[in-house]
């Protein structure tokens, strides 16, 4: 079974069946959505959305609504809300970033310029909180907040961690807010606007937010270890920009005298390719990639434990089966 381009496997027919149809719908609403009479945005809007993405947090909202009404209304304007809102984000992130690419193809700035991939990404928020409204003042009040969370997390990123603060505890505090926080609405919302109840609405929303930052976590080893066919980004990325992800944090804590080199190469960002290349072997060495699987591991562990209060239903199964995935994907 592939959900929304992620292996999940079959864990029920009718479940796998309601979720193709669902996630199918949503794409085929997210396409008219960012549509617009000016045909320059279209295009730009439909950049990234074009470019694939794992629809991870429509596929959220879809296994939330099995605790509710599955055939909701709700289930395809919420998803796309949370879609657009997601693909906005990464619009800004890739101008923040400098990003070359996104998801294998350029990014919107690398292929326009900054201004476009900007104002692209305001079009998408805009659409985003126009379908918003429809779905009631809780859930406007909720995506607000959420898009507070967002906001305040790449500000921590940006400013960095306080002098004597720890990084890596900045560092998953930057995920809970900038990652974890769409992603646990994706499935409160889910749950929430088809009927269901306000423990499971808590359950799901703690849920999303664990395997958020998992799944974040996850994507920190696989830039290190994936080509870009796999990641759909430059290994090493964030490397060379001097970004502090996991296994460079984990690391930079070493004070063993042989880590010396790598310590020096990752105090600066790595713009040249034979210090970048040299740091990125080293790295993919190093006993921190273990640790940082170890943590992906703890953080998807205590995803799947918050499933426990759910009802054994499919979808409870499928939700633990993302649990296995996240793991599994940095092996």
């Amino acid at each position: 079974m592939s959900m929304a381009g992620l292996a999940l496997p079959s864990v029920d027919r009718d479940l796998e069946e309601r979720v193709r149809r669902r996630l199918a719908e949503i794409e085929e609403e997210l396409a008219r959505e960012v549509a617009s009479e000016f045909g320059f945005v279209t295009e730009a809007a439909r950049h990234l959305m074009d470019a694939g993405g794992k629809r991870f947090r429509p596929l959220l909202v879809v296994l939330g609504a099995e605790f509710g009404d599955p055939e909701s209304t709700a289930v395809v304007p919420v998803a796309v809300v949370l879609e657009l809102t997601h693909l906005a984000t990464l619009h800004h992130d890739d101008v923040m970033d400098e990003a070359v690419l996104r998801r294998g193809a350029p990014s919107a700035n690398a292929r326009w310029d900054n201004s476009v991939a900007i104002l692209t990404g305001d079009y998408l928020f805009a659409k985003a909180s126009d379908l918003m409204v429809d779905l009631g003042l809780d859930a406007v009040r909720i995506q607000a907040q959420t898009f507070g969370r967002l906001v305040e997390g790449q500000i921590r990123e940006t400013l960095g961690p306080a002098e004597g603060a720890d990084g890596l505890d900045h560092y998953l505090a930057v995920l809970t807010d900038k990652t974890g926080s769409l992603i646990a609405t994706s499935a409160r919302l889910g749950a929430k606007l088809t009927g269901a109840s306000a423990a499971i609405e808590s359950v799901m929303t703690d849920f999303g937010e664990k395997i958020g930052i998992a799944f974040q976590l996850s994507d920190d080893i696989l830039d290190l270890t994936s080509d870009s066919a796999q990641s759909g980004k430059t290994p090493g990325t964030d490397l060379r920009e001097g970004v502090p992800t996991l296994p460079v944090l984990l690391a930079q804590r070493s004070t063993d005298p042989a880590d010396a080199r790598l310590i020096e190469l990752l105090s600066a960002p790595l713009t040249d390719d034979a210090r970048h290349l040299e740091a990125l072997g080293l790295l993919r060495a190093h006993p921190a990639m273990e640790e940082a699987r170890v943590i992906v591991q703890q953080w998807a562990d205590d995803a799947r434990a918050s499933l426990d209060p759910l009802p054994d239903i499919p979808a409870r199964k499928a939700l633990a089966a993302l649990c296995d995935l996240v793991v599994s994907r940095t092996g």
